[in-house]
């Protein structure tokens, strides 16, 4: 079992920027793909950006040139840069691990932190 733990959320203004991060409790962290989700009220959960354990990205149209995914094998750490935030990303931010990413699909692991939420407001 794995667990994963997100922080870094908040409230930031329009424009600026922020960083969540997701903590995972296994080493086996290092070999799975890492995805950052999201989730509106109302809305579905939707893919924000991934990044394989050989650190291929893979960025939703909505962020590209906005958000940068990283990760930290050696602490277990996944990171989503975000930058230029808009109104519209506010949401709860999930981190997943196991899923699987390429060009053309994409496909959410089994194992999912509690989330983080990150409110972009004035």
């Amino acid at each position: 079992q794995v667990q994963l733990v997100e922080s870094g959320g908040g409230l930031v203004q329009p424009g600026g920027s922020l960083r969540v991060s997701c903590a995972a409790s296994s080493s086996i962290f290092s070999i799975f793909a890492m995805g950052w989700y999201r989730q509106a009220p109302g809305k579905q959960r939707e893919l924000v950006a991934a990044i394989t354990s050989g650190g291929i990205t893979k960025y939703a149209d909505f962020v590209k040139g906005r958000f940068t995914i990283s990760r930290d094998n050696a602490k277990k750490k996944v990171y989503l840069q975000m930058d230029t935030l808009k109104p519209e990303d506010t949401a709860v931010y999930y981190c997943n691990l196991g899923g699987g990413y390429s060009d053309t699909y994409s496909f959410m692991g089994d194992y999912w932190g509690q989330g983080t939420q990150v409110t972009v407001s004035s």
